[in-house]
């Protein structure tokens, strides 16, 4: 055997005993760590202080015993947890406090209010040096993570949270609640994520007259609650993300009219502001009266007055939208961005901007599809009215049903430009009454509809310079 042959020999036992000890140590170390994790877990257990798990004893005083005797820690194991009262979780008596479970745990809510109440003292802004000192010692970051809430009464209601600071929300599934996620009072830092909140009969996730600054929602899963999907009323409620969530036919037949997404400024004197909409799909119910994918009543009512303000800073961008009455409807609202969405089904109207100022339509497709809807009962136009200082440029509208593609009435100071509007019924763009305004570089052409077709109808308004 040469220098090289037992050198190469040597290497490879000298490799193959370092990744024998290597792994022998990892797969030890592992273990160590893991078991450390199933002891605490199992110390927390809330079969260890009486609940049953089985669907049919009530455990909601064993569950109470396991969260003050068990130091606020929560396990749920796999198993039906039947509660016929809420479980309050106060922050402030019990200090740092999680719920969790891997996903096998069911909680039955029989009795009205919440199945869980998540209660803190912060009352303040999310600013550092507002904070009082036990909000950081106690209170800050309450999770809940990988349980299933059933409700099984007509006011149960998932989970509800009222003065907390980090709130943290995933991997949850609520169902046949009134509202799986209710915000009162005041919040700070909300993040819900990979969360499946379907079939309610309420809200999915409800902004209820809330101060809450500061909230992440993403990865979710919202589908089939009759009164809307995300729903902020009253408050003052600022910095909502939704990102990469999916949205679904959240309004009911027999409900007033609703919204995947609903935005309600109109009983707040504060509003709600500065929120994006990135990266969804969100979709259906042209069965509801009204219903909207996106919907924002933008004006709120100024303290000791009579008059309203409006509201807005809002992004809606990179969505799929389909299947409703209206897909977008602002109305009152300042300070909008729509683009790069594609958008479809709009049985009514594609986009409604009614009252609105400084709102820029970009590149976004309002198509009418074929493959979706064969019969042409969609309309999918897109309604301007009563309206100042917008822009739309770079859109493109296809295939409008009985209405004009593009009508903008009764506005002023509107600049449209590089748009395309294609096979339109009669009309292509319909300017009402609008003043100061200037249509430039568009291509709008029916080329089947032959001289019946009108690129461009104007009617009154003054100042206008439009290029056609």
């Amino acid at each position: 055997m040469n220098h090289f042959t037992k050198r190469r020999k040597f290497l490879t036992v000298a490799s193959t005993t370092m990744a024998s000890v290597g792994l022998t140590y990892g797969v030890f170390g592992s273990n160590r760590k893991h078991q450390k994790l199933e002891d605490f877990w199992e110390n927390n257990n809330v079969k260890n202080f009486g609940a049953k798990g089985d669907g049919q004893n009530d455990d909601t005083k064993a569950i109470q015993r396991a969260l003050i005797e068990g130091k606020n820690v929560l396990f749920f194991p796999k198993g039906q947890y039947k509660i016929s009262e809420t479980i309050e979780i106060n922050l402030d008596q019990l200090g740092y406090s999680s719920l969790r479970g891997d996903g096998t745990a069911q909680i039955i809510m029989t009795g009205s209010g919440p199945a869980f109440k998540i209660k803190g003292t912060h009352f303040k802004s999310a600013d550092p040096q507002n904070f009082d000192q036990g909000v950081w010692t106690s209170e800050r970051m309450p999770l809940v993570e990988g349980i299933s809430i059933e409700g099984q009464h007509e006011k149960a209601v998932g989970i509800e949270a009222v003065g907390t600071m980090q709130l943290t929300i995933s991997r949850v599934q609520i169902r046949k609640a009134l509202h799986a996620i209710h915000l009162t009072g005041n919040n700070r830092n909300l993040i819900i994520s990979d969360c499946h909140f379907y079939e309610n009969h309420g809200i999915g996730i409800f902004y209820d007259e809330v101060n809450l600054h500061q909230s992440n929602i993403t990865s979710c899963h919202i589908s089939y609650n009759d009164g809307g999907g995300i729903v902020t009323k009253g408050g003052n409620i600022r910095n909502i993300h939704i990102i990469g969530c999916d949205l679904e036919s959240n309004m009911g037949k027999d409900n007033p009219p609703g919204a995947n997404v609903l935005i309600d400024c109109s009983d707040s004197a504060a509003g709600t502001a500065e929120v994006a909409i990135t990266g969804c799909t969100i979709q259906h119910n042209r069965n509801a009266p009204h219903s909207a994918n996106i919907r924002i009543l933008g004006t709120s009512k100024v303290p000791g007055t009579n008059s309203k303000q409006p509201w807005g800073n809002v992004t809606i961008t990179g969505n799929v939208l389909s299947d409703v009455m209206v897909n977008i409807d602002l109305q009152q609202c300042r300070g909008v961005v729509i683009t790069g969405n594609t958008i479809w089904q709009g049985y009514e109207h594609a986009l409604v901007m009614d009252g609105c100022s400084n709102v820029l339509v970009g590149a976004n497709l309002f198509d009418s599809n074929p493959n979706y809807t064969p019969d042409r009962t969609a309309s999918n136009s897109l309604l301007v009215q009563n309206c100042e200082d917008c822009t739309f440029t770079g859109v493109q509208v296809y295939g409008v049903k009985d209405l004009a593609g593009i009508t903008i009435r009764n506005s002023k100071r509107m600049n449209i430009g590089n748009c395309t509007i294609l096979d339109c019924d009669n009309i292509g763009l319909s300017l009402e009454n609008v003043s100061n305004s200037r249509v430039s570089g568009c291509l709008i052409i029916n080329e089947k509809a032959g001289d019946a077709f009108i690129p461009v109808k104007k009617s009154g308004g003054e100042g206008n310079v439009i290029l056609e």
